[in-house]
């Protein structure tokens, strides 16, 4: 038994605003694409880096390296730390969208930044996994299909950044974040994350502020006792209350 169907009128809301982040984020696959290619890359593994990887950070400071002339074993350590927060995200998401199997498989190639944002607001399961589908997908095929065009033109389209589609993609993703910030815990929360992000920033090697700032964030989740406001509340599981959504869809995965 799949959690309760969303009104017609929410899932399209949320899917309408899936697709804009969508736009907003794989436009900017257009940059990657020709600074990729620019950096010594082929089409195909400008594609492919797109199409397997699928975190546009880790993929920026691979090729990064790799353009300044660093190692490419050097470049991948570097994506690689880099896209270690999505194992966070993974941490939060699996409880929330609660699937099993093949589907969390599928899921997890769709774990970004925006796709995470868009769940995590959500006041049921059944809204975050719309939320989460509908940004993943989105992103992935407009980003794909930016990288490839990006990558054919090269250099004939300008750098995209004249364009603003760098501010687009912080500016989609902060409007994602902002309805969290109305609790104060997580005010401070961001502040530091981001005091201790800039601080590493000249010092440290590309990813390890993120991480550092990711882990301001887990540190204050493992020491607090208090729940998150903003986030919505597990239903009673067991003593009669009534059942979540994941024990059903559990149930109905295992037979």
């Amino acid at each position: 038994m799949t959690p309760p169907a969303l009104p017609a009128s929410e899932r399209t809301a949320i899917v309408r605003d899936g697709i804009a982040v969508g736009v907003a984020t794989g436009a900017y696959g257009v940059s990657f694409g020709a600074i990729s290619v620019a950096s010594g890359l082929d089409v195909w593994q400008t594609c492919l880096l797109s199409l397997l990887v699928f975190t546009g950070a880790s993929q920026f400071a691979l090729i990064g390296v790799i353009g300044a002339g660093g190692a490419p074993l050097s470049g991948a350590v570097t994506a690689l730390l880099l896209g270690t927060r999505n194992t966070l995200y993974g941490l939060r998401l699996a409880p929330l969208l609660a699937w099993k199997g093949w589907r969390r498989l599928v899921g997890a190639q769709l774990v970004i930044d925006e796709s995470t944002a868009m769940s995590v607001n959500r006041d049921s399961t059944a809204a975050a996994r719309v939320g989460f589908l509908s940004t993943g997908i989105s992103v992935f095929a407009l980003w794909n299909l930016a990288t490839a065009i990006g990558a054919v033109a090269g250099n004939a389209i300008g750098d995209p950044r004249t364009y603003g589609l760098d501010a687009a993609v912080g500016a989609a993703f902060l409007a994602l974040l902002w309805p969290r910030l109305a609790d104060r815990r997580n005010q401070v929360v961001a502040a530091l994350g981001a005091a201790v992000a800039l601080a590493l920033v000249p010092v440290t090697a590309a990813g390890v502020p993120v991480l550092a700032a990711g882990g301001v964030a887990l540190l204050v989740g493992v020491t607090s006792r208090r729940p998150d406001p903003t986030e919505f509340p597990d239903p009673p599981r067991g003593h009669g209350g009534p059942e979540h959504p994941a024990d059903r869809t559990d149930r109905e995965d295992e037979r």
